[in-house]
């Protein structure tokens, strides 16, 4: 694997890290207040008016780019100008998306634009009776809205679940501002109470049972654990703006090629552990290497133990500067029952390491698949990925250093940099034995697999269920955090 070209670029990239003043700190610190104020205030869920406004200030900020002198700006602050322009152009792009979708649903949401502008209208002294009137009109057009899509009831063509599962998140979301926009006048507007108090309660609780509808009787969630895996793909077009945005110079096309180029090396490197492992081949060796995990309840003393052993072997070969305060502050958390739904394996959430463990609350075959999908040989090589050197070390810095630029990123310093370490430390020797090699090779697959799958499921080329088999039958994972690495892949 040829990474070299990487190391170098994420070497130059950091040491670029400017001294504060030396970038465009002031200049990105007004624009974050911009952008806050104004999602404070327009925050109307569905409303093509709020998209508009947002608009119109990404245009005032890309031209105060536009007029700056670029060629007058120091390195440090031309970097900040690309990252805060292509973070302006990809939130253009952006509103477009939601334009489109919000066309798809155009049918189903057309009578709520009342409701949308009277939730817009931040006046001090609204007209109550003519409020309440708009409230009522809105909770009876969700009934008849019901009753018209009812398979029961009604022959009219069903929405698709993808629009189903979309139209519900905007009635729950109107229902939450509702509260917050009937509080602003509750109780200050005397007469306000008495109008519109009851065509509240009986709007949100259409809003409710229509989303309930939308996703139980048209998408088929049901809140089981058969429910169905539904996403929604942004298609080509999208897409190839949103590589562009992240600044990767390939096209979807490219990628899935390069994917199933690293995909290949991955699986004649497995073959070659296996062999080594005595096993006939990677399923086996993989089967091997699942069945030595930690005992319930141990799972936290095993990355501890991991950690230190990451730490030492990056002090012994002076790989990496690691600040004393950076080693004393990580920790570790617990992923619940419940989360493990969406994160089945460990995750990073500043400043801990969150462990994905059997839970007694678990079925059997919970608990084994858990267990199974976090064993040690695994374990060996994600805890460096996500503390030292990978993420924890990667967000102390990041938090001291050049901090106008949290709120932008990018795949190579968030993913990119711990991925890189893997790789690295392939490389000099850390996974050591046939059965690290097998884990450590099992996570460069399943990073060649998200790259295939997630594509090509935006791509329209693989639905949900073709990319849980992809995951178990090609990379090895257990069909519990297939789902559940898919689940949060679309989601």
């Amino acid at each position: 694997m040829k990474h070299l070209g990487f190391s170098v670029w994420v070497v130059a990239a950091m040491s670029m890290a400017p001294l504060k003043g030396e970038g465009l700190d002031s200049l990105i610190a007004e624009f974050r207040a911009d952008q806050t104020d104004l999602n404070a205030v327009r925050d109307v869920p569905g409303s093509l008016a709020d998209l508009k406004r947002k608009d119109e200030l990404a245009d005032q900020w890309l031209k105060r780019l536009d007029d700056l002198k670029y060629d007058s700006l120091s390195a440090a602050a031309r970097i900040d100008w690309h990252l805060l322009r292509t973070s302006l152009i990809d939130g253009r792009q952006g509103s477009e998306l939601q334009r489109a979708k919000l066309k798809e649903m155009e049918p189903l949401v057309s009578h709520l634009k009342p409701l949308q502008e009277l939730m817009s209208d931040r006046s001090m002294k609204q007209d109550a009776e003519k409020a309440a009137g708009i409230l009522a009109r809105t909770a009876e057009d969700l009934k008849a809205l019901r009753k018209q899509l009812n398979p029961e009831h009604s022959t009219q063509p069903k929405p698709s679940p993808v629009i189903a599962v979309r139209t519900a998140q905007i009635f729950d979301q109107l229902g939450s501002r509702l509260d917050r926009w009937f509080g602003f006048y509750d109780g200050f507007q005397p007469e306000f109470g008495w109008w519109a108090r009851q065509p509240v309660g009986e709007l949100k609780k259409e809003l409710e049972a229509t989303a309930a509808f939308f996703r139980k009787d048209l998408a088929g969630l049901k809140g089981e654990p058969g429910d169905p895996l539904i996403g929604d793909p942004v298609g080509r077009q999208a897409l190839s703006n949103q590589l562009s945005s992240e600044m990767i110079a390939h096209s979807a096309d490219e990628l899935l090629a390069i994917a199933d180029k690293e995909f290949a090396w991955c699986e004649a490197e497995m073959a070659r552990a296996a062999t080594a492992m005595g096993c006939k081949d990677r399923k086996e060796a993989l089967e091997k290497i699942k069945s030595s995990h930690a005992a319930p309840g141990g799972q936290v003393a095993a990355v501890q133990i991991e950690a230190e052993r990451t730490i030492r072997f990056l002090k012994d070969k002076d790989l990496i500067t690691i600040p004393k305060l950076a080693e004393e502050t990580w920790g570790v958390s617990m992923v619940d029952a419940e989360q493990q739904k969406y994160l089945p394996y460990v995750a990073y959430s500043r400043p801990e390491m969150r462990v994905a463990y059997a839970n007694e609350s678990m079925s059997h075959e919970e608990k084994l698949m858990s267990m199974r999908g976090n064993n040690s040989a695994f374990l060996h090589i994600v805890t460096p990925h996500e503390l030292i050197p990978g993420h924890h070390l990667q967000g102390f810095m990041a938090s001291r250093y050049s901090t106008q630029r949290q709120m932008f990123s990018t795949p190579f310093f968030v993913e990119g940099w711990a991925l890189y370490w893997e790789m690295l430390l392939w490389d000099l020797g850390y996974t050591a034995t046939p059965e690290e090699k097998v884990g450590a090779l099992f996570w460069r697959m399943h990073r060649c697999a998200r790259v295939i799958v997630s594509l090509k499921f935006h791509l329209g080329e693989m639905n949900p269920e073709e990319m849980i088999t992809f995951l178990v039958d090609r990379v090895g994972h257990e069909r519990a955090g297939a789902t559940s690495e898919v689940r949060r892949y679309i989601g």
